[in-house]
C-alpha cells in the first residue's frame, strides 16, 4: 500500500468506519463495536490494496461503504467460515447458535432454581493428561519397590490387613510396620512432601474455564448500556 492510499484509509475511510459500525453491525458473542470497528479497518485496508496492485480507482466512500458491509455480513479480517461454529457468520447465517454455561436448561419441580448448562457438563475429575503423567510417575516409582514393598502397598490399596501379609510372607507385624515406615518416606521422596496437596486441587481445565468466564462477565459489565 502506498503512503497516499495509507493516508486516505486512516483520514476518510476509518472515521466513515467508525461513525457507522456501532449502529449497522451486529455483534455476536463476546465482540464488541470496537474491536469490530479495528476489524472493519483492517478489511478495508486490504480491499485498498487489493484495488491499488488491480490498478483500480476507488474513492474513500466505496472502500468504507463495502468493508462495512462485510462486517455486516459476519465476514472479518481473520476470514470468514461458514462450518466454524464460533465463526460470526455462521451465526449470523442461521447455521449454529452458542449457549452461554449460565443458560438454564429446564427448571426443577417444586424448586425456584433453574438447572444451568454449567451443572450439566460439571465434571470434577482431573485433567486426562495431568492423570497420565502421574500414572506414569507411579509406574516407575513401583518399579522401584522390592516385593515386600509391593505387597504392602497391594493389601493397603485393598483394605487388608497387615498381619495377614505377615503371616504369608512368614515375617513378624513389627518388621511390617517397619517396611511401611520406609515405604512411606520413600513415596514423599519420589512424589514430594505437597502430592496430598496436588491431587486435591481444582483440575486445572476447570480453572481455566472459570478464568475465561469470569473474563466474559467482566467484559460485559464494561460494555455501555
Amino acid at each position: 500500500m502506498s503512503p497516499e492510499t495509507g493516508e486516505l484509509l486512516v483520514q476518510e475511510v476509518a472515521p466513515r468506519i467508525r461513525s457507522a459500525v456501532p449502529y449497522c453491525v451486529r455483534t455476536v458473542g463476546c465482540e464488541d463495536h470496537e474491536e469490530i470497528v479495528q476489524d472493519t479497518i483492517c478489511i478495508a485496508a486490504r480491499l485498498y490494496d487489493n484495488a491499488e496492485k488491480a490498478g483500480k480507482q476507488v474513492t474513500p466512500g466505496n472502500i468504507a461503504y463495502y468493508a462495512i458491509q462485510h462486517a455486516k455480513s459476519g465476514r472479518r479480517a481473520y476470514g470468514q467460515s461458514k462450518t466454524d461454529p464460533l465463526h460470526p457468520s455462521t451465526q449470523l447465517n442461521g447455521r449454529a447458535k452458542l449457549n452461554q454455561f449460565e443458560d438454564a436448561v429446564k427448571s426443577e419441580e417444586g424448586s425456584d432454581d433453574p438447572l444451568l448448562l454449567t451443572e450439566v457438563f460439571s465434571n470434577e475429575q482431573e485433567d486426562p493428561s495431568t492423570k497420565a503423567a502421574r500414572n506414569l510417575d507411579w509406574q516407575e516409582f513401583i518399579g522401584s519397590l522390592n516385593d515386600r514393598c509391593q505387597a504392602i502397598l497391594n493389601v493397603l490399596a485393598e483394605g487388608g490387613q497387615l498381619k495377614e501379609l505377615a503371616k504369608t510372607l512368614k515375617v513378624s507385624t513389627s518388621t511390617l510396620n517397619t517396611s511401611k515406615n520406609q515405604l512411606k518416606l520413600k513415596l514423599l521422596e519420589f512424589f514430594g512432601s505437597d502430592i496430598l496437596k496436588e491431587i486435591s486441587q481444582m483440575p486445572q481445565w476447570r480453572t481455566n474455564l472459570l478464568a475465561h468466564r469470569e473474563m466474559l462477565a467482566c467484559r460485559e459489565e464494561r460494555m455501555p448500556a
